[in-house]
């Protein structure tokens, strides 16, 4: 039960804020817009009169668009659950916290459990948004937005538990870095710059890409099981993917191994 009292105490924290919702209406109209461009532009090749345009196989297309609320929105639960974090350190509210329930790994893992479901429930938002203005858009060219496809929901699904898994890496990531202008600049530096970086090289050579599959993006992709990044790489080199769940394992590998050692590191030093 003190978990769960914990955890409790955890949500209103989040929720008595406005960040949660700031971001959580960014990624909507950002992902969103996303999806659209892509359907519009992909269908429209597909449908196009022009002999020397490209016609591609649309068997997939719809869920490569809509795998975008992962693909390219999982920054902002990482950056919610990193900044949850880091608020406590720069706030001083750990002091309370840890005065209410001195078992800081109770705390952890209650922010921990209380971050995922909030990046599941960021999920929803940013499949709202794909499917729905990308479906739309398909229909406006002609495609079929294939709601009825049981690949569909398969990813629905898949794309719930990379989110709250990046949350919760969110959350050890700034338990790791408590300096709250430092893990944002590490956070966007490596979603939007390096990592990026990393993966276009990796595409070059098959031994690269054996390496690149662990890496975090690419984990998250090949749980999903599509992604516009992937396929594009794919297009280069002989594709090279983890299983689903093989993604996943990667993904909460990295959500452990960090909050553990930022357990050690700085969550059990004096907050006052």
């Amino acid at each position: 039960m003190n978990l769960v009292r914990a955890t409790r105490a955890e949500f209103d924290k989040i929720f008595t804020t406005r960040l949660w919702w700031i971001l959580a209406l960014v990624m909507f109209v950002y992902v969103g817009a996303v999806a659209g461009i892509l359907a519009g532009v992909f269908g429209g090749l597909d449908t196009s009169a022009d002999p020397t345009a490209p016609v591609l196989d649309m068997s997939e297309m719809h869920l490569i668009i809509y795998s975008s609320a992962s693909a390219i929105g999982y920054v902002f639960p990482v950056l919610l659950g990193a900044l949850s974090a880091t608020s406590e350190f720069r706030h001083q509210t750990l002091t309370p916290t840890f005065l209410a329930n001195p078992r800081r790994g109770v705390v952890l893992v209650a922010k921990l459990v209380a971050m995922a479901v909030v990046g599941a429930g960021f999920g929803v938002v940013a499949l709202v948004s794909t499917i729905g203005l990308g479906g739309l858009v398909f229909s406006l060219v002609g495609q079929d937005a294939r709601l009825d496809d049981g690949n569909t929901w398969i990813l629905v699904v898949r794309v719930l538990l990379a989110m709250a898994l990046w949350a919760a890496i969110g959350v050890a990531l700034g338990t790791l870095v408590p300096n709250q202008v430092a893990v944002l600049v590490i956070v966007l530096a490596f979603t939007q710059f390096l990592e990026p970086i990393l993966r276009s090289v990796s595409f070059i050579w098959e031994w690269t890409a054996q390496v690149g599959q662990f890496l975090p993006g690419a984990a998250s992709d090949a749980l999903v099981g599509w992604s516009v990044f992937t396929s594009l790489g794919a297009a280069t080199t002989e594709s090279v993917s983890l299983e689903w769940w093989q993604g996943g394992l990667v993904l909460a590998a990295i959500a452990a191994v960090a909050a553990v050692v930022g357990y050690f590191t700085t969550w059990k030093k004096d907050v006052t």
